[in-house]
């Protein structure tokens, strides 16, 4: 009787103390649990999978656009830049020289610009290029291709007083901007072309008399050779960023990018430094006895 009395006991002691230990745990997640959820939050990967930007695109007003570009008529390269260090952006929104005017103007100046920007990316393609094919196949692929990997989604966001700048596949030879459709774009608004890899059709470009900035000639179509990869985001270009909505001058001094935030600021101080360079300019020009031009008007 006295075993089964022990027995007895010991089970009874088990029985406490596995609830006890049971108490203990349930009043540990209670008190715990909170924190334990905050410590540990879903994988920051798993947001991240899908992309992201981190540079948002904002969105201006066409009247907006043609407001601030009114501050810009007239302004040259190198006023721009002298109201660039004004504000504090010395040699931080010029590009690099390599990216220069296609053609110039220097009577009348048409090769130059002022421009809200519209952006563009390109990259190079990872898809094989066309096998020898006959005529009819391989135009078919041609525009295919141009229409499902390499088209131009920019287009409809051109408007009145726009730049459109093109990040592109850098060693591709791609000529992305052609005299065909650089007009298109001129005939949606647009008022110069920036790009810092290549154009084609040069020649004619120049005939046409379509602003066009680049660091090299490039001959190809764009089907296997390059990709669009994104339009209006933020991009680089000559060295420098480019958002949309920035303010984009170009001329034969080559070209630069003024922030939005900072453009009447910067646009103010260059039309001071215009204004007293062609006052001084004038006077030069009587005392040299020459025939005043569209420089000094």
């Amino acid at each position: 009787m006295a075993s089964r009395d022990g027995r007895s006991g010991k089970a009874l002691t088990l029985i406490v103390v596995a609830s006890l230990a049971a108490v203990a745990v349930l009043w540990m997640a209670v008190v715990s649990g909170p924190a334990a959820a905050q410590q540990s939050p879903k994988p920051a990967g798993d947001d991240l999978r899908a992309g992201r930007n981190y540079i948002e695109t904002p969105i201006y007003s066409e009247q907006d656009d043609l407001s601030i570009l009114k501050l810009f008529e007239g302004l040259r390269v190198s006023d721009v830049t002298d109201g660039l260090d004004k504000v504090g952006l010395t040699n931080v929104m010029i590009m690099s020289p390599e990216i220069h005017a296609a053609w110039k103007d220097t009577t009348h100046y048409r090769h130059r610009f002022a421009g809200i920007a519209v952006t563009a990316r390109y990259v190079p393609t990872n898809k094989p290029p066309a096998p020898p094919m006959e005529t009819a196949a391989f135009d078919k692929w041609v525009g295919e291709t141009y229409t499902k990997v390499t088209p131009e989604p920019f287009v409809p966001l051109i408007r009145k007083g726009t730049a459109l700048v093109i990040d592109d596949a850098p060693t591709s030879d791609a000529g992305t901007i052609g005299s065909n459709n650089i007009m298109g774009w001129k005939m949606r608004g647009c008022v110069g072309v920036v790009t810092n890899v290549g154009g084609r059709d040069t020649d004619e470009v120049a005939t046409e008399q379509m602003p066009l900035y680049l660091r090299q000639v490039a001959r190809g179509i764009r089907p296997g050779r390059n990709e669009i990869e994104s339009v209006n985001r933020p991009i680089e270009c000559g060295g420098v960023l480019v958002r949309p909505g920035d303010v984009i001058v170009a001329d034969g001094d080559g070209v630069l990018v003024v922030p939005r935030e900072k453009a009447r600021e910067v646009a103010e101080y260059a039309r001071a430094i215009l204004e007293g360079d062609k006052k001084g300019r004038r006077g030069l020009y009587e005392k040299l006895n020459l025939a005043p031009d569209d420089s000094v008007r």
